[in-house]
């Protein structure tokens, strides 16, 4: 299985474009969006192509392929402009034989039982083995922070990787 992994979209429209052409290109199975998709959040500066409105139709068109939680930017008013659903704090799925957690990342959780967390809101890229379970952040689109660079994540048959979209 081939999944797409994006955190931290923050309304801004050229990077959710990104993300979409990255989608269409890569033949992937799902998209996963581990939260704070249309708003940039009181303690992050306005990204540089902030436009809420112009990243709705975009996430809508790969609304079928779309596995989102969400994050401490997103709220019920959100949900009533996006045709997938947002408002789970968490979800649980399987992939290639992984019991997988997602996450957005800003409260605490019980990771036994899983063999990876996939999480956003640092804005910071991990990749880490912590005892039996493997933690996975794709940074973040739009608003990298710990001197990390706008990135987005691929699990492809089992293999997790960062990739940046500064590049």
């Amino acid at each position: 299985m081939k999944l797409l992994i994006a955190s931290d979209i923050h309304g801004d429209y050229k990077r959710a474009e990104e993300i979409f052409n990255i989608w269409k290109d890569g033949s992937f199975d799902k998209v996963i969006l581990l939260g704070d998709l249309l708003y940039h959040g009181p303690r992050n500066d306005l990204p540089p192509y902030y436009n809420p409105k112009k990243v709705i139709p975009i996430l809508s068109e790969m609304k079928d392929s779309i596995i989102a939680v969400r994050g401490n930017c997103d709220a019920e008013v959100d949900q009533m402009v996006l045709p997938f659903p947002i408002l789970d704090d968490k979800k649980e799925i399987e992939v290639d034989g992984k019991r997988i957690l997602l996450i957005h990342g800003h409260h605490e959780i019980d990771a036994e039982g899983f063999d990876v967390v996939m999480s956003g809101h640092t804005h910071i890229p991990v990749l880490e083995k912590k005892g039996d379970v493997l933690y996975f952040n794709p940074g973040s689109t739009t608003i990298p922070k710990g001197g990390s660079v706008s990135s987005y994540g691929v699990w492809d048959n089992g293999k997790l990787s960062i990739i940046s979209l500064d590049d």
